[in-house]
């Protein structure tokens, strides 16, 4: 329970920190590279030192690893651009609803059966998420940008793309990831998002399009060390969970919609209509029915 509890805890953090970024003007891509590279530092200092040698590479958790952290900083940016251009509510709830694809991969990769309970339990959670991130439309247009192609195919990229950061994570800890391996995987998996990141930056702070802050750097920090910790506790609870593996991650997901929805109401006094406080009940029920089904 401590290892959900903390996934939960330090994934709704890292949304809040990004309300922070906003508020105080902070270079959100900046702010990201900076992140995985503490992300980096903090990992080694937890193994002890780098794991990652050009001997790993002949490992198959390494270049899963090398995958992920492609869609790591991929999908961090894709969600600044998806909230840009289509509001943070279509955002939100196209990243939370990817927790329908770990679940079906589930069941097409393991044999795993969704019946009674626990079937009632996604469909509930599914509805949940929506009714919780749901915002009215106030105008035809977001931010300039008049429905179209590009509104419609960012929140279904990011979608697809959440769906599957978090099938990779499910797979591989299932069935390559040891006690051994395990830091060492989610360093590979950070040093591979560091490095494209950092190469993009670099190019863009040489040809003056962006320019270097302290304060990015910071916040990168401020950001970095949670989200490392925030996988961690994921794996971990991925790796020693009863439940099967198409309830892990629903159970994850629901949590951090309840707890960040909850804190940010709290914190930020975000206002939340009768739907919302209907999706975060139903939230609760979602991870009873799926967790206990």
């Amino acid at each position: 329970m401590i290892f959900l509890l903390g996934s939960i805890v330090l994934s709704s953090y890292l949304t809040l920190a990004f309300k922070f970024c906003e508020r105080y003007h902070i270079d959100i891509f900046q702010a990201i590279v900076f992140n995985y590279i503490f992300c980096v530092i903090t990992g080694s200092i937890v193994n002890g030192s780098f794991p990652v040698t050009m001997q790993s590479f002949s490992d198959t958790w390494v270049q899963w690893g090398c995958a992920m952290g492609v869609l790591f900083i991929g999908l961090f940016n894709l969600i600044g651009i998806t909230t840009q251009k289509s509001g943070v509510a279509v955002a939100t709830v196209a990243n939370k609803l990817s927790l329908a694809i770990p679940v079906l991969l589930a069941v097409y990769l393991y044999g795993e059966v969704l019946v009674g309970l626990k079937l009632l339990g996604i469909g509930v959670a599914l509805l949940a998420v929506a009714l919780t991130c749901y915002q009215p439309a106030k105008n035809k247009e977001v931010n300039g940008l008049k429905s179209g192609g590009l509104q419609y195919l960012l929140p279904v990229v990011l979608f697809i793309g959440s769906g599957l950061l978090d099938s990779v994570i499910n797979h591989v800890q299932k069935n390559y990831i040891t006690d051994e391996n395990s830091n060492a995987f989610l360093i590979t998996g950070f040093f591979s998002a560091a490095c494209i990141g950092s190469l993009i930056l670099l190019i863009q702070l040489f040809s003056g399009k962006k320019k270097f802050s302290f304060s990015n750097l910071l916040a990168g920090v401020l950001i970095g060390i949670p989200n490392y910790f925030s996988i961690w506790f994921l794996m971990k609870f991925l790796k020693i969970s009863p439940l099967q593996s198409s309830a892990k991650i629903p159970v994850n997901n629901m949590g951090i919609v309840l707890f960040s929805s909850v804190v940010a109401w709290l914190l930020f006094r975000e206002k939340l209509s009768m739907i919302n406080w209907a999706g975060i009940l139903l939230s609760i029920a979602a991870i009873a029915l799926i967790a206990f089904g």
